[in-house]
């Protein structure tokens, strides 16, 4: 199931795409196939980041009616849920955003390692797709997208990484009081700094097609942030 309904599309839509650049650069492929599905996936993007500010604007009220649950729990868990429906929290939405990226990157990890990447394996292809006479893997002269620890790629990873994160910390800042407030504050602090890194240290390690994905998903996420920056209400 897995690859008839996640594997095989990405990969003709990247060989259909590699196809179309010039000396069938893979590189811009990945970068052309990361563009299109985050358009299309572009609709579940805007309802995590909606129910991120609604949880925000829901953990406001909270904490200024929290005193007056103090000494029943259930009324406050009725009150919380109260909450919930008002702002329409939809935990959902913003576990559909991640599952939708590194699905993304597995799919496209699997379409181009598993199948023997660079020769186009025609038996995938639908029969609309016609193989590229040739596909190159060094892309612009600067990264081999087939072998790892590429440095210059993995800083631009955690860079860009870190700067998304700055924005989306940003955007949702801490609503509690006192030590709920310290101890969430240091909770993001350690995934501003860390995931970064961690990110980082992975596209090194990996083929540098998947430091070229990070990246370009990083560079997506942070025009993202300023368009709905712009057209969301505070």
């Amino acid at each position: 199931m897995f690859q008839t309904f996640l594997i095989e599309p990405i990969y003709n839509v990247f060989i259909f795409l590699a196809g179309l650049m010039p000396y069938g650069d893979a590189g811009l492929a990945i970068i052309a196939t990361v563009l299109l599905a985050r358009i299309i996936l572009y609709p579940v993007f805007v309802s995590s980041i909606r129910s991120q500010m609604n949880i925000s604007a829901m953990q406001v009220e909270l904490e200024a009616t929290r005193h007056k649950y103090e000494k029943d729990k259930e009324a406050f868990a009725r009150h919380q849920m109260e909450l919930v429906r008002k702002y329409k929290v939809n935990p959902l939405a913003i576990l559909a955003s991640i599952v939708a990226q590194f699905g993304l990157l597995i799919a496209l990890y699997f379409a181009l390692f598993q199948e023997g990447f660079p020769e186009v394996n025609e038996a995938l292809l639908y029969s609309f797709v016609h193989a590229p006479e040739s596909i190159s893997t060094n892309f612009f002269g600067l990264i081999d997208l087939l072998t790892p620890h590429h440095f210059i790629l993995a800083v631009l990873v955690a860079v860009t990484q870190y700067a998304a994160l700055y924005l989306t910390i940003k955007r949702t800042p801490t609503t509690a009081t006192g030590d709920r407030a310290a101890t969430q504050r240091a909770q993001q602090r350690v995934m501003q700094y860390v995931m970064p890194v961690a990110i980082g240290v992975l596209s090194y390690f990996f083929a540098g097609a998947v430091g070229l994905y990070f990246l370009v998903g990083n560079i997506i996420s942070l025009g993202q942030e300023f368009v709905i920056k712009r057209h969301l209400p505070h």
